[in-house]
C-alpha cells in the first residue's frame, strides 16, 4: 500500500487522459486530506477523480437542497462520511430516555439523504468507540454507546441490502486491521476536527476506489493458482499425494487447509478458479483426487494447466480460452521468481507479493480486498462451471477446421424473456460488468432496471439465454429498447457476455430485435456505437449487421424492418 504521502505526490500529477469520474465528498468533520488520498488512489487505480468537497458538517444542507452547489455539480459518485466520534457527541447531549432512539434516528437521516443524493451512495461505515461506561455490561444495554453503535451498523447493512445504489464502504474492518491508534489520533482530532489518522488514509482511500472501480466495471474476476507450497506444503512430485502437508490436525498443514477454505468460497461466491504449476499434470491432479484431507477438488477449477512451460505463457493460454482480460485475473505463487516473470511478462495481471509464512496467507490477501463487487446474482455461483464448460469448447473447437461444423456441432438452443423480478440482479450486474461487447456502456442498478421492466409504455427490454451440449452459459445478453415514437426504436443498450462472442449470437439477437419491431409496427431500429476503453472491438457491429449510417450523425445506425432479411446462425 503506498504511503499518504505518496498518494499526495500522484493527485498533483494525473494525467488528462485518464477517464473522468464526477466525485462528491461530505463530511461532518474534515476531510481535505481524504480527497487528496482518494485523488492518488484513484489516478494509479487508472481513473482522474474530479472532486467537489463539501465545507465540513454540511452534509445534509447540501444533499437535501436541490439548488444547492452539490445539486449542481451532479456528480457520478457521492461519498458520505459521518464520523463516530460526531455521533459520540450527539449521543452525549441526548436525555437518558432518548439515547437507546440513537440508531434509528440516525438510519432515518441516512434514509433521507440516500433518497435524496446523485449518482451511487457510497456511505462509510462506523469504527467502533466503545466509551465503557457500562463496562461489558454495556453490550446488553440497550442505552448505551457500544450497543447503538452496533444496531447501527447492523441496520446499515439491511438498508443496503435493500438499496443498489446504496455502498457501504468498511472503514470499520479497517479500524479493525490497523488499530484504533493508527485511524484516529485525539490530539490532531481536538486541534484540527479531522477523525482519521494519515497512517489510515490509504487504505481508506483504497477501500472507496475500490466500490467506485468495481461500479464502473473495472473488478478482478478470477485466481490463477500454483500449487506447491501455495495450496500445499511440500512438492507433490517428491512427496508424492500421500506427503504433502494439508489437514486441520497440528502443524502447518492446517495453514494451507484455511487457504484452500478461503479459496473454496471465493468460487463459490463467483470467482473462477484456475491452477498453473510446474508439475506433471497426472501427479498434480492425484493430490486433488487422491487425498482425503483436500478441500478443493478437480471440478472446482475452470481450468488446470500444470506442465514445465514458462508459467506467463501458461497464463496466456488460461486469458485465451477463457477470454476474459488480464486485468481481471490475480495469480498467487509462493515464489518470487515466478512472480517476478508473471509480473515482467503480463504487466496488467495483478501479482500479489506473498507472505513467506503461509499462515498469514488469507490474513494478506483478505486485507487487499482483491475481489471487490458492487453486485451478486445466484448465477455467479455457476460461473465457475461455466467457464470450466468454457475450456471445454475451447479444447473441442481444436479439431474442427470448419467453424461453421464446430458451431452446429455446439447443439445451441437460445432463451428470450423479458425483465422480470427473477432476472433482474443478472440483468443489473451485466449493465455494470459488461465492458467489451458493450455498444454503449451504460451502468444499471436493480432498481433502474425495476423501473425500466416496469415503464412498457417506454421500454421493451429483452434477457437471452444460451445453453449447448457442455453446458448452460445462463444470462448472457441484454438488450434494451426505448419506443422514441410510433416507428422508431433505439437501441439504448446492446451487451453480451464475451463467453459467447463469435458463436453466432449477436445475429440471433439481431433477428430477435426486428421480429419484435415488425410485430409491432415499428419501421426503424437505430444503434449507437459509444466508443470506450475497452469496446472497440464492437466499432463495426452495427454496419456488419446491415445498419446503415443514420442522418450523418458519427456512430450511430439505422436498421429499416421492411428491407430486413433474417439472418443465419446455428442458434435455435
Amino acid at each position: 500500500m503506498k504511503t499518504f504521502q505518496e498518494l499526495k505526490k500522484l493527485a498533483k500529477n494525473i494525467p488528462d487522459k485518464l477517464p473522468a469520474i464526477r466525485l462528491a465528498v461530505l463530511g461532518d468533520s474534515a476531510t481535505q486530506l481524504l480527497c487528496t488520498a482518494l485523488k492518488g488512489m484513484a489516478a494509479e487505480r487508472g481513473y482522474r477523480l474530479d472532486i467537489w468537497e463539501a465545507d465540513f458538517n454540511q452534509i445534509e444542507l447540501q444533499i437535501l437542497n436541490p439548488e444547492s452547489e452539490y445539486s449542481r455539480f451532479d456528480p457520478d459518485f457521492t461519498i458520505v462520511f459521518h464520523a463516530t466520534a460526531k455521533l459520540l457527541q450527539q449521543y452525549d447531549s441526548l436525555m437518558p430516555g432518548e439515547k437507546a432512539c440513537l440508531a434509528q434516528k440516525r438510519m432515518e437521516l441516512i434514509r433521507t439523504i440516500a433518497e435524496s443524493a446523485k449518482g451511487k451512495l457510497i456511505y462509510f461505515d462506523y469504527p467502533e468507540i466503545n466509551d465503557n461506561i457500562f463496562g461489558s455490561y454495556g453490550l446488553r444495554l440497550e442505552n448505551s454507546f457500544i450497543f447503538q453503535l452496533r444496531k447501527l451498523n447492523y441496520m446499515l447493512c439491511e438498508f443496503a441490502s435493500k438499496h443498489p445504489g446504496f455502498y457501504i464502504c468498511g472503514i470499520s474492518d479497517i479500524q479493525n486491521r490497523l488499530g484504533r491508534r493508527n485511524t484516529f489520533d485525539a490530539n490532531i482530532y481536538i486541534s484540527t476536527e479531522m477523525v482519521l489518522g494519515i497512517n489510515s488514509l490509504p487504505y481508506i482511500a483504497s477501500r472507496a476506489v475500490d466500490i467506485i472501480a468495481a461500479a464502473k466495471g473495472k473488478f478482478r474476476k478470477c485466481i490463477i493458482l500454483d500449487l506447491d507450497n501455495t495450496l500445499w506444503g511440500g512438492i507433490v512430485g517428491d512427496d508424492g499425494w500421500e506427503g504433502i502437508q494439508i489437514g486441520h490436525g497440528l502443524g502447518i498443514g492446517k495453514a494451507f487447509s484455511e487457504f484452500q477454505s478461503w479459496i473454496k468460497k471465493l468460487k463459490e461466491r463467483g470467482i473462477i478458479l484456475a491452477v498453473c504449476s510446474k508439475n506433471n499434470e497426472s501427479t498434480a491432479m492425484e493430490a486433488f483426487e487422491k487425498n482425503p484431507e483436500m478441500i478443493l477438488r478437480p471440478d472446482d477449477f475452470a481450468m488446470f494447466v500444470a506442465n514445465w512451460n514458462n508459467k506467463a505463457d501458461n497464463i496466456r493460454h488460461i486469458q485465451h480460452t477463457l477470454n476474459i482480460g488480464f486485468d481481471s485475473m490475480v495469480f498467487i505463487d509462493d515464489n518470487p521468481f515466478e512472480r517476478d516473470i508473471v509480473r515482467q511478462n503480463i504487466p496488467d495481471i495483478c501479482v500479489p507479493e506473498m507472505p513467506e509464512d503461509p499462515a498469514e496467507y488469507v490474513d494478506f490477501l483478505s486485507a487487499l480486498n482483491l475481489f471487490e463487487t458492487t453486485s451478486y446474482s445466484s448465477e455467479d455461483a455457476a460461473r465457475n462451471s461455466q467457464y470450466r464448460s468454457e475450456a471445454l469448447r475451447s479444447s473441442a473447437q481444436q479439431q474442427f477446421t470448419n467453424e461453421d461444423d464446430f458451431l452446429k456441432s455446439l447443439q445451441m438452443k437460445a432463451t428470450t424473456e423479458e425483465f422480470n423480478p427473477f432476472n433482474t440482479p443478472r440483468v443489473a450486474q451485466l449493465t455494470q460488468r459488461s465492458n467489451q461487447f458493450n455498444l454503449r456502456t451504460v451502468r444499471y442498478n436493480e432498481d433502474d432496471i425495476r423501473a425500466i421492466a416496469g415503464n412498457r409504455d417506454r421500454f421493451a427490454t429483452f434477457a437471452f439465454s444460451l445453453n449447448d451440449k457442455y453446458g448452460d452459459n445462463g444470462l448472457i445478453s441484454v438488450v434494451i429498447l426505448e419506443k422514441k415514437d410510433s416507428e422508431t426504436l433505439f437501441i439504448d443498450t446492446w451487451l453480451m457476455s464475451c463467453r459467447v462472442l463469435k458463436r453466432g449470437m449477436e445475429r440471433y439477437v439481431t433477428n430477435e430485435i426486428v421480429r419484435y419491431a415488425a410485430e409491432n409496427g415499428f419501421k426503424r431500429i437505430i444503434g449507437e456505437y459509444i466508443p470506450s476503453a475497452k469496446n472497440k472491438m464492437v466499432e463495426e457491429h452495427y454496419p456488419s449487421l446491415g445498419f446503415s449510417p443514420y442522418n450523418m450523425e458519427p456512430c450511430k445506425y439505422v436498421l429499416y424492418t421492411g428491407d430486413f432479411s433474417p439472418l443465419e446462425n446455428h442458434i435455435s
